[in-house]
């Protein structure tokens, strides 16, 4: 697990619970449980600071540490695409949306791509994109200040299911995901039994943290189709629910565990040290 990654879902599923914020001292002692040096954690929080996602304040001789406005929304984004499932019937409808963006503006166009993917639109050719979601206002408010872009936004329906589960095969690559998820279930599925029946506070918290970030890239990829549109024999929504389920088990000793390091931190100005896994 990366370390700046793990700073993120630490504040994402657990400091925002405890407050907001943290102290330099009780990052660097959370942290340890997954190995990270404090050098390393003194290097990633400075660094977050630069770039706009972390705060700082002074707090006698400690620095306390907070999320930006801009990082909770990027988390509570991320946090929706990631927990959440559209279940419904597919009422038939796609969206579409076309862009133009000027030859010289390249890293303009690779964010709007990005941003498309993240929103679940898929390359039906290079510069049109279509979902099956209505997410057209999220698209054109993200990009409402870009003046290089040109964003023309279209619905519109196929001939029927073949042209449709067509569509949807040449807009994603559904075969590669679809065995990704395979991957993840083999994994996590036959832990569920140990998590039920609960394991150490420090292994909990590994572990969920481990899902997170195993789990987190495929909201990237994952258009979240309806199941209309979804190869036979998909594994998506059984590795979806495993996830939760999952994260669901873990939570109680995970967030004993951070109580735990947190309280077991010398005061002042002593060294900390994580309390054992």
């Amino acid at each position: 697990m990366k370390a700046r990654s793990l700073v993120f879902d630490l504040f994402g599923d657990y400091l925002r619970y405890r407050g907001g914020e943290v102290r330099l001292r009780h990052l660097v002692a959370l942290m340890g449980c997954f190995d990270v040096p404090e050098t390393t954690v003194r290097v990633v929080v400075t660094r977050l600071r630069k770039e706009g996602w972390l705060d700082s304040r002074r707090e006698g001789r400690e620095t306390v540490y907070s999320l930006t406005a801009a990082a909770w929304e990027l988390l509570d984004e991320g946090r929706e695409r990631i927990f959440d499932r559209a279940r419904g019937p597919w009422d038939g409808q796609w969206h579409m949306v076309i862009y133009s963006v000027p030859e010289a503006e390249r890293a303009t166009r690779e964010q709007l791509r990005k941003k498309l993917a993240w929103f679940g639109f898929g390359p039906l050719s290079a510069s049109v994109w279509v979902s099956p979601h209505d997410r057209l206002d999220q698209v054109r408010k993200a990009f409402a200040d870009f003046s290089a872009v040109r964003l023309d936004t279209f619905r519109s329906r196929s001939e029927g299911a073949v042209a449709d589960r067509d569509i949807a095969a040449r807009a994603w690559d559904l075969h590669d995901l679809d065995r990704d998820y395979a991957t993840l279930l083999a994994d996590y599925a036959p832990r569920l039994p140990a998590y039920r029946t609960g394991l150490s506070s420090g292994e909990a918290l590994v572990q969920r943290m481990q899902l997170v970030y195993d789990y987190r890239h495929f909201p990237f990829r994952d258009p979240d189709l309806p199941l209309e549109l979804l190869p036979e024999g998909w594994h998506g929504r059984r590795a979806h629910d495993v996830f939760l389920e999952a994260h669901g088990l873990l939570r109680e000793q995970a967030f004993a565990h951070v109580d735990e390091v947190i309280a077991a931190v010398p005061r002042g100005d002593a060294t900390p040290t994580p309390a054992a896994r």
